[in-house]
């Protein structure tokens, strides 16, 4: 762990969070002008039917605020420091960044074909799948390339990026096994944290938990761009949340829920904690099994194991308010998050990061 400078996390926070604010107001009223508005699903919670029409696509709002502060900020502290490899620190922030975007864009196109052109499904399963694919194939090739580029040792590259870090067991080289490995990271969180989006801000805030430990992660390891990147999406969120508290007056959207996955994923691969990203995500996964058991118990049983699916439908129908649920899931994701600190920092790597 090395010393870190207060402003390194300070700044970045209270910079995201000043433009979120600053864009909202902006970005909300040419929302509902442009008659972005979300619809709602008859089979949803009853309640939900007086939301229809609050500004949807959001997410637009925490992708330009991240944007602008971690990028400006990673180069400046970079250039401020004397140690540390710039190939590879450049390349981690162009992961994060691409898988962020990247998913954001697949997210943006998803919304803008529902809510604009009034296809109700957006994206098809398989058009959404590809663009998933390609963009987590292109993060796999950028670890690959700038690691051997920097090393010239294409053994020892692949070795440090196909290895996985099971905690309290030891260390594993799955060799090529690993792209798949990493496709199901970034495919599944990505769409772990849109079932997630379903309250006002639930994502928002159980979404501020699990990066909130990977910035602690990042301080941990003394990797710089994983902690600006963190602190950077948490401030956006924080901002956002101004809007997106109960009553919301905007939503998300894909275009949010997406990019935020994709950014959570790729930073579990680039800390190398990927086995500590179901626990640190722990309301995401639960969110997804509710959905999935919901299904398989429904085609097989002919019951439902709950009232609605994903999970936060179910606490609502049963008479929990969405301040209650916000509330107790955020608190179960803070302290799933502070467990996967614990376990990297006494388990995994006991004696600091890089």
């Amino acid at each position: 762990m090395t010393n870190i400078d207060i402003r390194e996390y300070l700044i970045p926070i209270m910079v995201a969070f000043g433009l979120a604010v600053i864009l909202g107001p902006m970005v909300i009223p040419t929302l509902r002008r442009l008659k972005f508005g979300q619809s709602i699903r008859e089979e949803g919670p009853q309640a939900h039917l007086k939301k229809a029409g609050t500004p949807t696509m959001g997410g637009v709002i925490i992708l330009i605020a991240l944007v602008l502060t971690a990028l400006p900020f990673s180069s400046y502290f970079l250039l401020n420091r004397e140690s540390g490899d710039a190939k590879i620190i450049n390349a981690d922030l162009f992961i994060l960044l691409f898988a962020t975007a990247g998913y954001g864009i697949i997210g943006f196109l998803d919304d803008y074909i529902k809510v604009v052109m009034k296809r109700s499904l957006g994206l098809t399963a398989s058009q959404k799948l590809l663009g998933q694919l390609f963009i987590a194939v292109v993060v796999f090739y950028v670890l690959l390339s700038v690691r051997y580029l920097n090393t010239q040792d294409l053994e020892g590259a692949s070795k440090a990026i196909f290895s996985v870090h099971v905690p309290g067991i030891g260390t594993y080289f799955i060799n090529w096994l690993y792209l798949p490995f990493l496709i199901l990271l970034l495919v599944g969180f990505s769409n772990a944290l849109n079932l997630t989006d379903g309250l006002d801000g639930l994502l928002s805030s159980t979404a501020v938990m699990a990066y909130g430990a990977y910035a602690v992660i990042g301080i941990w390891q003394g990797n710089q761009t994983v902690y600006i990147f963190a602190f950077s999406v948490i401030g956006a969120l924080l901002g956002f949340l101004v809007f997106n508290a109960h009553p919301a007056k905007v939503f998300m959207g894909d275009t949010g829920s997406l990019a935020l996955g994709g950014g959570l994923a790729a930073l579990a691969i680039i800390t190398k904690t990927e086995f500590l990203l179901p626990l640190i995500g722990i309301v995401f996964v639960v969110e997804t099994l509710s959905v999935i058991l919901q299904v398989l118990s429904f085609k097989f049983r002919k019951k439902r194991i709950f009232k609605m699916s994903p999970l936060h439908h179910h606490f609502e129908l049963i008479g929990w308010s969405e301040w209650k649920i916000v509330a107790v899931f955020s608190l179960v994701g803070l302290i799933c998050g502070a467990l996967g600190v614990f376990f990297e920092i006494a388990l995994l790597h006991p004696g600091g990061g890089k």
